[in-house]
């Protein structure tokens, strides 16, 4: 395939030897465009929009690929401080793609642009290049036109347009085949500027010496036009020689569930016995969600903060936090071979510290959209010394809940004291033959059955349904999330008294909160029994109740003190696994009868939300609790 084949407007031409691509920065979709169009076709020199100072380093950087590196370009020190341009050393760069293309290919590269002692950027939102999937490059690039901010003259942009057109000029003296990579917001100008030749600035003196270094690996998000974890993936499709076309949308598809297999290895013992809800329905739901987001945003690919408040919405904090720090990863970058006597540099927007721990003020010269601080709040696990530090400041003495998840989980045990009064009323529930009354509807399966037994008949009976109110409630309810439970896990075992008339009396076994710290007075724990008694009263603590040392389990303990202390007859007990005999047994010794609700009626994240809940070092820690615990 010929350049002009991939190129078919003639506008891209800017002699019969030269052809201008129009390039987005920081776009692994436009990478991919522009190592198409070199290895397609005779080449004999490939134009890049950079100064001829730092070729060798930058070179040296495309060698070492796929570790990430920047090359520094230093200006002259200011009265606000150090400053600097880089060279980001990025796969997913159209620039960096067509100099290791060119580089492979054995075609020889003209770096084109002006020097200067101060690099001033072009701050410009243009369209997504994924648009390149369905739309030809000359319309895509001539859609952006009319909204592509026009160089004053005299201005250093425009002095580096009017170099870079006089350098393309000289090229043509020399080789045949030109192929230049121009800055999307550039191109129409540069055409400009060589076709009417013109005059042109010489180069500055540049101060200072170019330095390459490496970058520590978490600040990659900063410097990498795509995600870390996609540019990750990109070069795993070059190591085995796999397409990568469409990678730019597969590779955020690949990003969450790999972040969801991390998410499910993360989960302690407790949590990884109950059920995933981030099932593939949540997932559908969630890509047509980020989807949503985006196409509101006026994009065609999420960015990071779309993904991880989409996450957060969907499956909750520990999820997103997993996805962000999956989505941060690269390996290359912390990979042995990685590891050389150059320093490591971390970047920021807008920043860049050296290995002295000097900030300078840096500027990308390979910048794709501008990135921007957006917050989103989330509640990240604290580190183990500052847990054990709360842990040893916990004062034995002092005890309480915390009020939003008594709210969430007493209306939740509403909710299935009403479903255990539903299932009352269906074992009462009859079929009469029609007399006067309707009743409750029509039973049309009865009474097709009797018109099938007699359908000699010449009058034929019709049967309706009649469902009596249950009588009496339920006082006592239930709820068994593990069976059988381990007493090593569950090893603390109390019963909480209401606060006022709205709670319930609890009785529970769970995790001990000590052993998890995640804010200086709370503590956080995971039910794995539970007995709700309402309206609330006093009652003896059952764990330490003498009358009931006959239960041998955890489970049996708490559902005979259920059965001991409820008034009604009816027990509601949820459960995982169908009744058991002793269960049948205790009950009958109360002269109880237990009314069973399937766990699985309800979904996984409701259960695991209800079952971790949080226990506060006092009344007090209740004003700032909020800010450490995940809701």
């Amino acid at each position: 395939m010929t350049l002009a084949a991939l190129t078919p407007e003639p506008i891209f031409a800017l002699s019969p030897n030269i052809h201008v691509l129009p390039i987005v920065h920081g776009s692994g979709d436009m990478a991919h465009t522009v190592r198409e169009i070199i290895v397609s076709r005779h080449i004999d020199c490939v134009g890049l929009p950079l100064p001829p100072s730092g070729q060798t380093l930058v070179e040296q950087g495309v060698d070492q690929l796929p570790v990430i590196s920047v090359v520094v370009l230093p200006e002259p020190e200011g009265d606000d401080g150090s400053s600097c341009s880089y060279v980001p050393i990025d796969p997913c760069q159209p620039v960096i793609m067509g100099i290791r293309a060119a580089m492979s290919e054995g075609i020889p590269r003209a770096y084109v642009d002006h020097e200067v002692q101060y690099y001033h950027p072009l701050s410009w939102v243009g369209p997504d290049p994924y648009t390149l999937k369905s739309v030809p490059l000359a319309t895509f690039s001539a859609a952006t036109v009319p909204f592509l901010p026009p160089p004053q003259p005299q201005t250093p942009r425009w002095k580096r347009i009017c170099w870079m057109a006089w350098r393309l000029h000289e090229l043509e003296l020399d080789f045949h085949s030109i192929l230049f990579l121009c800055p999307m917001t550039d191109w129409p100008w540069l055409r400009q500027a060589y076709r009417e030749r013109l005059p042109y600035p010489s180069p500055e003196q540049r101060k200072g010496v170019p330095a390459w270094w490496n970058v520590e690996p978490a600040s990659l998000y900063f410097m990498l036009g795509e995600l870390p974890y996609v540019t990750q993936l990109y070069e795993q499709r070059r190591e085995e020689a796999r397409p990568d076309t469409h990678l730019a949308i597969d590779g955020i598809k690949e990003l969450v569930l790999e972040a969801r297999s991390r998410w499910i290895a993360s989960r302690s013992a407790t949590i990884a016995k109950e059920s995933n809800w981030v099932t593939p329905q949540l997932l559908q739901r969630y890509f047509q969600y980020v989807r949503n987001l985006t196409l509101l945003e006026h994009r065609l690919k999420p960015d990071l903060y779309t993904l991880v408040l989409a996450a957060k919405q969907m499956a909750g904090d520990e999820f997103a936090l997993k996805l962000l720090e999956t989505a941060k990863t690269y390996r290359y970058q912390i990979l042995p071979s990685a590891l050389d006597t150059r320093p490591r540099v971390l970047m920021g927007i807008g920043e860049l510290q050296d290995q002295d721990g000097e900030i300078h003020r840096a500027v990308n010269r390979l910048q794709g959209a501008p990135l921007v601080w957006r917050s989103i709040t989330l509640q990240p696990q604290p580190p183990t010394p500052k847990k054990q530090s709360w842990a040893h400041q916990w004062n034995p003495n002092r005890q309480c809940s915390w009020p939003p998840e008594d709210h969430r989980i007493e209306s939740f045990a509403a909710h299935v004291r009403q479903q255990s009064r539903n299932v009352l009323g269906a074992d009462l529930a009859r079929v009469e033959r029609f007399n006067t009354s309707l009743e409750d509807g029509i039973d049309l399966r009865e009474t097709l059955r009797q018109w099938a037994i007699a359908p000699q008949r010449s009058v034929r009976d019709i049967h309706v349904k009649v469902a009596p109110p249950a009588k009496g409630t339920i006082e006592a309810l239930v709820f068994f999330f593990e069976v059988p439970a381990d007493p090593a896990i569950f090893s603390w075992q109390t019963t909480w008294y209401a606060e006022h008339q709205e709670e319930s009396t609890l009785s529970f076994y769970a995790t001990p909160f000590a052993a998890n710290m995640i804010g200086p007075g709370i503590g956080e724990a995971c039910y794995g029994g539970a007995l709700f008694l309402f309206p609330p009263r006093l009652i003896p603590d059952i764990w330490e109740n003498p009358a009931l040392d006959f239960a041998t389990s955890l489970e049996e303990r708490l559902l005979a003190g259920a059965c001991a202390h409820s008034r009604e007859p009816y027990v509601a007990i949820v459960s995982p696994v169908p009744l058991k005999s002793a269960w049948r047994n205790i009950a009958h010794r109360f002269g109880r009868k237990l009314v069973p609700i399937p766990l699985h009626r309800f979904s996984g994240q409701t259960i695991a939300r209800l079952r971790r809940f949080h226990v506060l070092n006092g009344h007090d820690i209740r004003s700032y609790a909020a800010r450490f615990i995940r809701e």
